[in-house]
């Protein structure tokens, strides 16, 4: 008979009756766990799970009326100390990082083998973060995007990017500044420090910055 002050005490969070209850009987049956509650929708998971304190909670995404991603949110607070792993059929990287964010220590994909489930909850109770391998290689590949090439514009004021897309339009300096309603001796110290903010020293060269941004 199982001590089970010893096992890793895990709760389970999805909305298909026959896939919840799969999951915990074979929790339940493994040596060194025990499925404390399994619960249907994120609502009952609210309810009943800060009274159970599991050490680890299998929580699916697409519960129903609240997603799994929001009831990590509003769980997190109140168990501190639980580890949460989303176990779902989504693989976006979207939803793998507001999960995260939202509190989640772990994200695995459903069709991993049940060995492996076994494996991640003692990686997770332990204080790993267990991954599906999909999932690991998509958070690696976010973060080796090339970051985006800033606007050379975005130093601009108002009034200069007007004056900017005047001289982008081919306009004259007198057209822009009749546009404008300002003088032509305003518009050459607009000018002047649009070719200081961009790093040019023509007319050419500042069009040609503007557009290639």
């Amino acid at each position: 008979m199982k001590r089970r002050s010893e096992n890793i005490r895990v709760a389970i969070v999805d909305d298909e009756a026959d896939l919840r209850e799969q999951i915990a009987a074979y929790i339940d049956a493994a040596d060194g766990f025990h499925c404390v509650r399994a619960c249907a929708s994120a609502e009952e998971a609210l309810a009943c799970l800060p009274a159970d304190r599991p050490d680890v909670v299998l929580m699916d995404i697409n519960l129903g009326t609240m997603d799994g991603i929001e009831c990590v949110r509003q769980l997190k607070p109140l168990l501190p100390d639980t580890q949460i792993v989303m176990l779902t059929v989504f693989e976006d990287t979207d939803r793998i990082f507001r999960a995260l964010a939202a509190g989640a220590t772990g994200y695995l994909l459903k069709r991993l083998a049940p060995p492996r489930l076994l494996e991640a909850i003692r990686e997770v109770h332990g204080g790993g973060s267990p991954m599906s391998a999909p999932i690991a290689r998509k958070i690696v590949t976010s973060f080796q995007q090339p970051p985006p090439k800033p606007d050379p514009a975005a130093e601009l004021s108002p009034r200069e990017r007007e004056v900017l897309e005047g001289l982008a339009e081919g306009r004259a300096y007198k057209e822009i500044a009749d546009k404008l309603g300002v003088s032509i001796h305003t518009v050459r110290n607009y000018i002047r420090r649009i070719y200081e903010k961009l790093h040019v020293r023509s007319r050419t060269e500042a069009v040609a910055k503007y557009l290639r941004g």
